[in-house]
């Protein structure tokens, strides 16, 4: 197959390019680089399997006969991040609504499939027990400005849907939890690098609000596996499917752990959401997935653990000497 992967220089993107290229596939990356880095893909460089295109989303004409020869296309372009998305509320709007409508666009002019990857924040401040995929979505108000990211990915899933029903687009839709590992950075407000990279440098690792809110971690290389088999599955065409892992762990107890795991010297400081981010965010105290669809669709279950993330991000920042 030939593959179009935009984002592919992302964290996650570049994983599933070098799964995608693993299985003999030939990949096309588009990536602006503006979170994605070069750096991610540059081991593949002299792979004829492979080749790379520094473009925009929001360039429909730039991009537009990037759509031709290809066979399917994974959407992963986005503004991502709690601090970007509070700092550029605008920009991350625009890139995330009217990015994915020109790739959904160019694939129905093309006729090609498209899955375009949707994320947890659907769900908004929804604490029930397992989040399935036809959960209430709970949103706060407008003036808060995390929640437009939410907003942006919902009107990507309607988008995706509408498409699919009345033009017969082929479209699947992929919502992610959290997902960390290698190639993650720590800007942007990614908990997992940031708190693993405090505790090699033996500083205080700095945990928002009460460190009681309770997430659940994926190590990257399994959810872009995840990601391709339900690319591969003709049943997840017009359905939302979580990609999570089914695991739960408070922030405060994270924070012990990757102390622990690192043999660290650090300590735990607390600080409020208000001094980190002002007044236009809120948090959530829970947020854990029901992966029984992903199961039933792909038979997908996760083989690695939270320590070995841990220990992959550790053994990452030292390798490539990030301290």
């Amino acid at each position: 197959m030939k593959y179009l992967v935009t984002g592919g220089a992302g964290f996650i993107g570049s994983h599933l390019v070098d799964l995608l290229v693993k299985e003999g596939h030939f990949v096309t990356s588009l990536d602006n680089f503006s979170t994605g880095s070069s750096k991610n893909t540059a081991h593949l460089r002299e792979n004829s399997n492979f080749r790379s295109i520094k473009g925009n989303i929001l360039d429909l004409d730039f991009i537009s006969n990037k759509f031709e020869d290809v066979d399917r296309v994974i959407h992963l372009a986005a503004s991502v991040g709690v601090l970007n998305i509070v700092g550029n509320p605008l920009s991350s709007l625009l890139t995330n609504i009217n990015g994915t409508h020109n790739v959904l666009e160019l694939c129905n002019r093309y006729q090609k499939p498209v899955l375009i990857a949707s994320s947890s924040e659907i769900y908004g401040k929804n604490t029930e027990a397992k989040l399935h995929e036809r959960s209430n979505r709970i949103i706060g108000s407008p003036q808060i400005t995390r929640w437009s990211y939410s907003d942006a990915k919902a009107i990507d899933e309607h988008l995706a849907l509408a498409m699919h029903h009345e033009l017969g687009l082929e479209a699947r839709i992929v919502r992610l939890f959290n997902t960390v590992g290698p190639r993650q950075s720590d800007k942007y407000g990614m908990v997992l690098p940031k708190l693993v990279k405090s505790a090699l440098l033996n500083e205080p690792l700095i945990v928002h609000g009460d460190g009681r809110q309770k997430r659940s971690f994926g190590h990257v290389l399994d959810i872009v596996k995840a990601i391709y088999l339900i690319d591969c599955s003709p049943e997840t065409i017009g359905t939302p499917v979580n990609i999570g892992v089914e695991n739960e762990i408070s922030i405060y107890e994270l924070a012990n752990l990757i102390i622990s795991v690192t043999k660290s010297k650090s300590t735990i400081e607390l600080h409020s959401h208000k001094d980190i981010f002002g007044d236009n965010f809120e948090d959530m105290d829970r947020r854990f997935p029901d992966t029984s669809l992903l199961q039933q669709f792909t038979g997908w279950v996760p083989e690695r653990s939270l320590l070995d993330i841990i220990n992959d991000i550790s053994n990452e920042i030292r390798a490539r000497n990030l301290l």
